[in-house]
């Protein structure tokens, strides 16, 4: 049931952006590969792949098969709203529909350009309604901070390179206002966040309240979200599937957006 319910929701996205067929249909990746470059928080490891098999056996068929270790947190990833409030949603209990949906983009480049620092604030989200109409109810909103551009510099894309604990107090990259949150999930009704930064908070932030407000609310968020210079400001869909973790306060995702060429 829960299948059929699933292949409805979907068709009924789709729609909207004028989807019948495959063809003339367009995919955009929003997720950035795991691998030895991928960035994580200063504090964590990062993403290894060990090779256990790879090559023909002595019966003659080629084998590959690999395991590989990771934090939930590292790389584009969904945070579950357990992860900043106690008593909400693990990965695994996040609603589908609250996966999947309708989406915009908030672009935000220019003011991070000149403050990489910078809170993204209410009057952003009013402004985009001054061009695009209002952000309806229900949407997977994204904000693009143009600093996609620097992944897999780290220097660039965190602010700074160094490792371990000391190093999380050198972090300096843009997000969301805890007011721009609040205004989303109270005057919006926003069922997902995602951005193209390491955190929904920004990086000197110290009291993460940005991810207590959206966590409170049960809004997962996205972050480390690629490639969103190649959406439009609307009329796209949004796929995003996390692994399905166990009591996870987060997990690796894959995010994919649906339009019409």
């Amino acid at each position: 049931m829960k299948k059929i319910y699933l292949a409805i929701l979907i068709a009924g996205l789709i729609q909207p952006v004028g989807f019948s067929q495959f063809e003339g249909y367009k995919f955009i990746d929003l997720t950035y590969d795991f691998d030895e470059n991928t960035i994580f928080w200063p504090t964590e490891e990062g993403f290894k792949l060990t090779v256990q098999s790879f090559g023909h056996t002595e019966k003659g068929f080629f084998y590959a098969a690999n395991k590989f270790c990771t934090a939930e947190h590292g790389g584009t990833h969904t945070d579950a709203p357990i992860h900043f409030y106690e008593g909400r949603q693990s990965v695994d209990e996040i609603p589908l529909e609250n996966l999947i949906g309708k989406a915009i983009i908030v672009d935000v480049t220019m003011q991070c350009a000149e403050h990489r620092d910078y809170r993204v604030v209410v009057e952003d989200f009013l402004d985009w309604e001054e061009s695009h109409g209002e952000i309806p109810a229900g949407s997977i909103v994204l904000i693009k901070t143009g600093f996609g551009e620097f992944w897999t510099d780290r220097k660039l894309y965190m602010g700074t390179d160094e490792r371990g604990i000391e190093a999380v107090n050198k972090l300096s990259f843009p997000g969301l206002h805890p007011h721009g949150a609040e205004w989303l999930v109270n005057e919006r009704k926003i069922k997902a966040i995602g951005i193209d930064t390491p955190s929904i908070d920004y990086g000197k932030s110290q009291l993460f309240e940005t991810h207590v407000i959206l966590g409170n609310n049960n809004i997962p968020i996205f972050e480390n979200v690629a490639n969103l210079d190649q959406l439009p400001a609307k009329d796209f869909s949004v796929i995003a599937l996390p692994m399905k973790i166990k009591a996870g306060s987060g997990a690796p995702t894959r995010i994919i957006a649906l339009m019409s060429k």
